[in-house]
Parts: C-alpha cells; structure tokens; sequence
C-alpha cells in the first residue's frame, strides 16, 4: 500500500476527489493499464478515467471513502451514476470512432482500519 500522503491536507471533497483520481490512476498504470484521459468531460457527462487494457477501452469510476459511515464506495454507484457514465462513455467513442470492446470498471478506494486500500471491480456494471 502506498503512503496516504496523497490525500493530507485536501481543503475540500473536490480536491480529495481529484487527488483520489490521481492516485488511482498511477495505481491502474502499476497494474498494467494505460490510462488515456483523466476527468473526460462531454455532453454526456463526466468520465473519471479512460483507460486500455489491451485491446479494450476501460471507463473507470473512482469513489474513495475515508469513512464508512455513508457506506461504501461501491454503493454510491446508484442507477442514475450508470446511465450518466453509460452516457458519456456513448459520446466519447462516438466522437472518436472507437469501434473496440468497452467495459466500465469502478476502483473503490477505501479507509480501512488506518490504511487505504484499493478494490478494483472489472465490468462493474453494463451499459444499459
């Protein structure tokens, strides 16, 4: 596990969230995969991390928790997340004539017990 210096001293859940991102996306390129783009925005939405796995591209929702008190973060990928990932993902191989397999992956960064510790799900959920 890496050092948790990353996220001291965020002012604000938005600058957790960005330092969040940034640290798993170094984690996904530790783990073999090329991350493309980071904090996507379109028409669609907003997409937290493109990345390839080969020969697929990989849509990744990032959610860190330092607590556990509002669940986990895994459980704040509701319905209505989906279909604005499943959205904006549309939009972005529309706009770059991607014609290769997808998925959407979520990588749960979580506070357990004083550590952080990563948990990636690979084809989280399907586009609907």
């Amino acid at each position: 596990m890496r050092s948790d210096r990353w996220w001291r001293g965020r002012s604000s859940t938005t600058d957790f969230g960005r330092a969040a991102e940034r640290q798993v996306a170094r984690w996904l390129a530790d783990e073999g995969l090329v991350v493309v783009e980071r904090n996507h925005r379109n028409a669609g939405g907003e997409i937290d991390l493109v990345a390839r796995d080969g020969e697929t591209l990989v849509f990744v929702e990032v959610k860190a928790r330092s607590r556990l008190d509002y669940g986990g973060a895994l459980g704040a990928i509701d319905r209505d997340k989906r279909r604005r990932l499943v959205r904006a993902a549309r939009v972005y191989v529309s706009s770059r004539g991607w014609k290769g397999p997808c998925r959407f992956d979520v990588v749960a960064l979580q506070r357990i017990d004083g550590e952080w510790r990563y948990q990636r799900y690979l084809s989280a959920f399907e586009a609907e």
